[in-house]
């Protein structure tokens, strides 16, 4: 199962694709459920080191790649850094023209 926050497509994506738009909107998070555990995707972290800088140990210890983060259990202290983390890579995503809204 999984869910996904997309946006519009901006102007720096459709230069990334060379002017054609491959597809309306760019997924921007998205919650995948796994068998062992709950995996979160923040595709801003990708090239952001300002965004991966700012976070705690604790919950850079739950990343997995580049911009996955993989729980196994409720944290309410690495959840809520994680809707900051998101809600401040969102707003770089829209600052650097990825998407619109």
């Amino acid at each position: 199962m999984r869910y996904c926050l997309e946006g519009r497509i901006g102007p720096a994506a459709l230069r990334a694709w060379g002017g054609k738009i491959k597809r309306p909107m760019l997924p921007v998070a998205w919650v995948q459920i796994g068998k062992a555990y709950v995996s979160f995707h923040l595709m801003s972290l990708f090239g952001n080191p300002a965004l991966r800088d700012g976070m705690s140990k604790k919950l850079s210890a739950r990343m997995q790649g580049k911009t996955c983060f993989n729980f196994t259990r409720n944290d309410e202290a690495l959840f809520e850094e994680l809707e900051h983390l998101t809600a401040a890579g969102l707003a770089a995503f829209k600052k650097a023209g990825y998407v619109t809204e």
